[in-house]
């Protein structure tokens, strides 16, 4: 896929949103520029080329947010930061500089991590 004024537009949501934005929010930010359809593949691109991650909030939303420790070379799936879910506005934001510490039984490989902290963020509490 090419770059696009759909993808770059996308990109441009992403990167300047403090929080992490659903498919739906992300659709009416565009006002029409593109279908959904375009909306989901370039947002499929953009984790694929480590632009953006993917998280699925605790009520089952999924989310986009800017990579911040990946590089187009060393993108991983195993974003090893913790997303905050607030409870009453449903904002998820990245925690980078809070480090999760988890401990597995042997013979266990992670593939992949998905942390997400709920409660009330700073704007609800």
């Amino acid at each position: 896929m090419r770059n696009t004024n759909a993808k770059s537009e996308i990109q441009n949501l992403i990167a300047e949103s403090t929080v992490a934005l659903s498919h739906t929010e992300i659709q009416a930010a565009t006002k029409g520029l593109c279908d959904r359809v375009t909306i989901y593949r370039v947002l499929d691109r953009l984790v694929d080329e480590g632009q953006v991650h993917k998280i699925i909030n605790v009520d089952g939303v999924v989310k986009y947010a800017n990579c911040h420790s990946c590089t187009d070379h060393t993108h991983t799936h195993a974003h090893a930061h913790i997303h905050f879910s607030c409870q009453k506005c449903k904002s998820v934001t990245c925690l980078t500089d809070v480090e999760p510490i988890f401990k597995l039984p042997k013979k266990y490989k992670v593939s992949e991590m998905n942390f997400t902290l709920s409660g009330l963020c700073p704007q609800c509490s």
